[in-house]
């Protein structure tokens, strides 16, 4: 696989992800999101990111962080590679369990980054886990909307932008993502 072109900049906001090998499941159990989401912590926040909005689908993961320090790319991998060698020895399970390296997009506007936090709170209802985005317990929606006292999630910029609890459950609840071809052309379609 050829490296990463992107250079990570401190202050920059990145939107990561990956998925499952060959889009199979890469959490299998309520533990393994758990378990992810303590190598997170582990692994990159708060030293290399600060942690904005996440969520973790049963076969992807979306995170959008604030770059800090240090290298985000060996972090990456690190959590990666712990993350499969714990699930492979839980699951008796030999190889990759994501597709490959985690890709990243940098937001570089502000309503992008509104956005896509909403896109991301939006996934489990998108694929129909949930009906409503406070049902599902692994993304950082239960903190913007007060619901959940998290320490994970930083979310003082983008309630700066949304404003807090109240407001951010009724931009949730609109659900419908802006449709500029300026944001739409961001959004992944998982």
């Amino acid at each position: 696989m050829p490296y990463r072109t992107i250079a990570f900049e401190t202050g920059n906001v990145y939107h990561l992800y990956n998925r499952g090998n060959n889009r199979q499941n890469i959490f299998f159990e309520r533990e393994n999101y758990l378990h992810f989401l303590r190598l997170v912590r582990q692994y990159l926040a708060p030293e290399t990111v600060e942690i904005l909005a996440y969520c973790l689908m049963p076969n992807h993961y979306h995170l959008l962080v604030q770059f800090q320090a240090g290298s985000l790319s060996a972090q990456m991998k690190a959590l990666s590679l712990a993350y499969t060698k714990g699930m492979n020895a839980r699951y008796n399970r030999v190889g990759s369990l994501f597709q490959g390296r985690f890709c990243s997009i940098q937001v570089d506007c502000e309503m992008y980054l509104v956005h896509l936090t909403r896109y991301i709170h939006l996934n489990p209802v998108k694929a129909g886990l949930v009906r409503h985005s406070s049902e599902w317990e692994f993304s950082s929606y239960r903190e913007y909307a007060g619901l959940r006292q998290g320490t994970l999630p930083t979310l003082a910029r983008v309630q700066m932008l949304t404003g807090a609890t109240d407001a951010y459950q009724m931009f949730l609840e609109d659900q419908l993502l802006p449709q500029e071809a300026s944001v739409r052309s961001l959004m992944l379609d998982e």
